[in-house]
Formats: structure tokens, C-alpha cells, sequence
């Protein structure tokens, strides 16, 4: 049994053993906040992964009954450095040794109108934790490793149940965006079916997520893309018919998954920008319009833009595979390549594609063996007629597979000049 209310049991599962609770940052960060009369305690991500086995690779955050300015007060004086990056909010990032902490004050809300609550400091843990959007994430730790759990969300987080405190409509009124996270936790932590009211929560009021911003949204469709259970929610957010709103056209399941099915059956790390293109680009302005709905970087546009090329035939054929090889670069062609293969509809473990995948590491592209001075001392040519002769004669080098050298290219480009002249 995990402890309720304020008491500890002694048969709660303990973190003691944690990497991350006995690091010398997390503990110069509690001896800091350990003055007579304040609690604090690690919430959240931290406490939820390490109950359940997983690393704990993203910034541990803490709760305390200590306001704003007395957390950094008391971490100054301990010779930590505190900066007030959401102090309006209750909440300090205090730094022991480079490494940030999230330290926030427990808030009960006051009058709730969205994500601008009004919300007033508490002592309550359990009045901090009905504040928070699913049963999973409202676990706490001490500086022990004691768990404190006052919402039952440890029984939710062992049995993989996804489930919103209190009423689900009112946690998703609270911010839109918790309906992708509902999608998103479920990717990484659910087992078997949706949480019921949660789903359907979700589904009444999707025209919600019209009203987010393109940048959050984008973020929580990256952690959806590469999660564990990728495919089961990107599957249930189009049967809810919250995909296409989200993408704003219909999506390529098929090719998705198959991708997913490549990455998995070679052991490559999950890209979600390669995972999107495969998921929601057609043609080329497919591409520059997910960039602009969801204001995706370049480089993840440029990447969406490769696949919406056409599969080369040949592929993956050596001699094809090394011209685009050549074209584009080790990493696009590895993309390209993926994409290329989820096309197909070939097979995950197939053989031919997956020599063609690993060319990069056997073969290196070479530099094309003349410039355009070479071309200018020949004399006659100016201006863009020299660059159109160097891409005929780039494209008659990489259909020779690379076999021509300067001396034949130059003549090839003397012969040329002179049945010009």
C-alpha cells in the first residue's frame, strides 16, 4: 500500500535506491529547503518513472509548503543560486551545481478560469494535487524516497490507467492541451483500453484545441510520435477525429506504421519529424503546410519535404542508392531512404534495404572533380552557361557511378564547348 494523507507506511514502495534522489545536486537542493516547518518534496515525472522502473531522464521537480520568497531566500543562503522563472505562479528554478530544479509552492485554486486560474499558497498536499491534470503524475517523494500518494494514482500508474483528478471536463477546460496529454500518457504509460471518461471528455471538446497555440501543440504531437505506443494513439486520435484537426488534412496511416514497424525491427531511434512526414505528407506543399500550421523548424520542413519525393524505382539498388546518397548527405539519405522503404511495403527485416541503409557507413560520397574555374579556363562559356555544363556533366559522372575523373570530364567539357562554337 502507498501512503495516504499525511501518514507513511512501512510497506510503501520506497525510492531510497534512486540514481537521481541521492545525487549531491537533488541533495543540496532538500538540505537547502529542509527549514523548520517546510516540506518539500519531488512531484510528478520523477517520482511516476521511478516507481515503475523507467530512467529518469528529464529535470526533477519539487513541491514545497514554502512561498517563492522564502525558497530562495533559503537557497541563496545555502550558496545555491535561485532565479524566479515563474514566481508569479509559485514556482523557482534554484540550481545546485549547474543542474535546475523546478521548485514550486503548493497552490489550491481559488476561482478557476482556464489555464489563468486564481490560485492561493496551501500547506494541503491534497489540495496541491487536485490541482494537478491525472492521478499518475500527482506522486510525491521525500528526501527518503517515502511515497505519498493522495489521489490513488499509484494504483492508476500499476494497473496503466490514464485518468484525470476529479471531473475530466473540468481538468480540460482548465487547458486544452490536456487532451493530447491524455493521448500523450497513455502512449508511454497505458495499458489496454482509454480511460472512458477521459476519451470521452476529450472528444466533446476537441474544438478546444483550435485554440492552443501551433507551438504547443507541435510539442505534444513530437512526444506522441515517438512514444512506445505511437501507433495506438495516433490511431485513436483519428478514430476520435482529433487528428485531422490537428494536422489539418487526412493522414497516411499505413505508411506510419510501417515506418514505425522499420525503425523498431532495426533499432533505430525514433525521429518525429521523420515520423510526421511519414504520417502527413503527400506533396511537396504538404510539407511547407505542416511547417507553417504546427512553425516547425527548417530543418524539420526540409525533412518533411523528403517525402514527398518519388520513390526511385531502383531502390535500393547500390548504384541508385549511392546517387542519392551523393545528392543529399548521409542524414537526409538515411531519411529518405526510410520513407523510401515504408513506400515499398517491403518488409522490415528485408535484407536489400537494409544494405542500402547502412551504405553510409561503407561508402563515402566523392567531390566532383572539377569547378567552375576548370570550366572558365576553357574559354568561351560565361555566367550560366558554365553552371549549366557543370550539371550535365555532374549528371553524366553520377550515372558513369562515379567512375569518370577530371581529365575525362574536362575533355567531355572541351568537346561540348567546341560543338557550341
Amino acid at each position: 500500500m502507498i501512503a495516504h494523507d499525511s501518514e507513511w507506511r512501512s510497506e510503501a514502495p520506497s525510492l531510497a535506491g534512486a540514481e537521481w534522489l541521492k545525487r549531491g545536486e537533488t541533495s543540496a537542493v532538500f538540505a537547502a529547503l529542509s527549514a523548520s516547518g517546510i516540506d518539500t518534496r519531488v512531484v510528478g515525472g520523477a517520482v511516476r518513472n521511478a516507481l515503475l522502473g523507467l530512467p529518469v531522464i528529464e529535470a526533477v521537480d519539487l513541491a514545497t509548503t514554502a512561498e517563492p520568497e522564502r525558497v530562495m531566500a533559503l537557497a541563496e543562503e545555502a550558496g545555491l543560486k535561485a532565479v524566479p522563472t515563474g514566481i508569479d505562479h509559485g514556482t523557482v528554478t534554484v540550481i545546485a551545481d549547474g543542474l535546475p530544479f523546478e521548485v514550486t509552492t503548493l497552490r489550491r485554486d481559488v476561482e478557476t478560469f482556464g489555464r489563468h486560474a486564481k490560485v492561493a499558497y496551501t500547506t494541503s498536499w491534497e489540495e496541491d494535487a487536485k490541482r494537478r491534470d491525472f492521478t499518475l503524475n500527482a506522486l510525491y517523494a521525500d528526501r527518503d524516497g517515502k511515497v505519498f500518494d493522495p489521489l490513488g494514482g499509484y494504483d492508476d500508474l500499476a494497473a496503466g490507467k490514464v485518468r484525470f483528478i476529479g471531473d475530466a471536463e473540468a481538468r480540460i477546460k482548465e487547458d486544452f492541451l490536456r487532451i493530447l496529454r491524455f493521448f500523450r500518457f497513455h502512449a508511454y504509460y497505458g495499458k489496454g483500453a482509454m480511460d472512458e471518461e477521459g476519451l470521452h471528455a476529450a472528444v466533446r471538446l476537441r474544438a478546444g484545441l483550435e485554440q492552443l497555440s501551433a507551438e504547443r501543440v507541435a510539442g505534444e504531437m513530437r512526444r506522441i510520435l515517438i512514444a512506445p505506443g505511437a501507433i495506438g494513439a495516433v490511431d485513436a486520435l483519428f478514430d476520435q477525429g482529433l487528428l485531422t484537426t490537428v494536422l489539418g488534412g487526412v493522414p497516411r496511416l499505413v505508411r506510419f506504421e510501417r515506418l514505425v514497424a522499420i525503425e523498431e525491427a532495426n533499432a533505430l531511434a525514433p525521429n518525429s519529424a521523420l515520423r510526421l512526414a511519414a504520417l502527413a505528407v503527400f506533396v511537396e506543399e504538404d510539407a511547407a503546410r505542416l511547417a507553417d500550421r504546427l512553425r516547425l523548424s527548417n530543418a524539420e520542413q526540409a525533412l518533411l519535404a523528403l517525402a514527398a519525393l518519388g520513390v526511385d524505382a531502383a531502390l535500393p539498388g547500390e548504384e541508385a542508392a549511392k546517387a542519392v546518397l551523393y545528392r543529399l548527405g548521409p542524414d537526409a539519405y538515411r531519411s529518405r531512404l526510410l520513407i523510401a522503404w515504408a513506400d515499398a511495403g517491403a518488409r522490415p527485416e528485408d535484407a536489400a534495404w537494409r544494405n542500402a541503409l547502412l551504405l553510409p557507413e561503407r561508402w563515402q560520397a566523392p567531390v566532383f572533380p572539377i569547378g567552375g574555374n576548370d570550366v572558365m579556363a576553357l574559354g568561351a562559356l560565361k555566367g550560366p552557361d558554365i553552371g549549366e555544363l557543370l550539371k550535365r556533366l555532374e549528371r553524366e559522372w553520377i550515372e558513369s557511378g562515379f567512375a569518370l575523373d577530371r581529365d575525362q570530364l574536362l575533355a567531355k567539357a572541351s568537346a561540348f564547348i567546341a560543338a557550341q562554337h
